[in-house]
């Protein structure tokens, strides 16, 4: 089976869940951190009680997790970030690799060049491939949420299973739930695949639907009109996949602004609206709307960026009367 995902993280956890919880639980490597509101130093009584209960943890995920199966081979990640930038080309081309590049442009010296360069090389030679296999009859799940590069994802790879001329029968389409219901009654939400834990996986796999010719011509049809339209943006709005305004998001930008003194950290407003408001965006579409606002002279840098670190963790100063 062929295994279809939208981004780095989701295509790495998927390919763990695999194989997540087959055989005994052997122990594996795990990060904590402990940390005090006052900023005192934790006890080594401490650290040992975090360290013993994330242990725990994993044990009881491991035990409780049933592994996928399949081969990691067959797992497809096509990191492509269709939300943004021009999608006027049918395929990956040179249109979609200058978003990237802009996109990744936040990203110091050429760690951002050669992250692009490896994901472009990649969904090429990983489109053709899926191709040759759906061609000859490989069943393919897509795994997709209303996250806005997943739902794109989505829209974009039914176009092309309707141009190689796939027949219905041969996909099945996963949806990601807005939210759940966990083990102690509190209510989770996951904007994105990337989200899910490996041993979380296997739970979904209830969800999964076969793709009716209808769904596949209107995903397609769908698709090809966005091209037409081919706008900044494109974004759910009461379940609809549209084109959208570059000036989507700002006012949530804005907010977060407005409630941060007249000097402040940039990165810790990227942060807040990444995580306040679920919007599903990038780090750096959002540090691209605030180096707008810095060129309309409503922020102005103050201070430096490391030349090891992303261009927007440098503290801005707001402008008077222009916010």
């Amino acid at each position: 089976m062929i295994e279809i995902v939208f981004s780095e993280s989701a295509c790495g956890s998927l390919k763990v869940a695999q194989h997540y919880g087959k055989g005994k639980y052997q122990g594996r490597g795990f990060g904590f951190s402990v940390s005090h509101a006052d900023g005192s130093k934790p006890t080594k009584e401490e650290v040992e009680d975090v360290r013993r209960e994330a242990e725990k943890k994993a044990r009881l995920a491991w035990e409780s997790a049933v592994p996928l199966g399949g081969n990691t081979a067959d797992i497809y990640g096509f990191n492509l970030m269709l939300s943004v930038g021009d999608i006027s080309e049918n395929q990956p081309g040179i249109k979609r690799k200058q978003t990237l590049e802009h996109l990744y442009s936040v990203f110091p010296n050429d760690v951002g060049h050669e992250a692009v360069e490896a994901i472009f090389k990649r969904a090429k030679e990983d489109l053709k491939r899926v191709q040759e296999q759906a061609v000859r009859g490989e069943f393919l799940r897509i795994w997709y949420s209303n996250q806005p590069d997943e739902i794109c994802g989505l829209y974009w790879f039914m176009e092309q299973l309707n141009q190689w001329k796939v027949p219905c029968k041969q996909i099945a389409i996963v949806k990601l739930p807005e939210w759940k219901v966990d083990e102690k009654g509190n209510i989770v939400q996951k904007s994105g695949w990337g989200e899910v834990a490996p041993e979380e996986w296997h739970r979904y796999l209830a969800l999964q639907k076969l793709v009716l010719p209808v769904f596949e011509q209107s995903f397609a049809a769908h698709w090809q009109k966005l091209q037409r339209e081919n706008a900044p943006l494109r974004a759910t709005l009461n379940g609809q996949l549209i084109s959208a305004p570059e000036t989507l998001y700002d006012d949530f930008i804005l907010r977060e602004i407005a409630a941060e003194g007249e000097e402040f950290q940039e990165v810790k407003v990227i942060g807040r609206v990444l995580g306040k408001y679920q919007l599903g965006i990038s780090d750096s579409w959002v540090a691209f709307r605030i180096e707008e606002m810095i060129l309309e002279g409503k922020l102005e840098a103050v201070s430096e960026v490391a030349e090891d670190m992303p261009v927007y963790h440098r503290v801005l100063k707001k402008c008077a009367y222009r916010l």
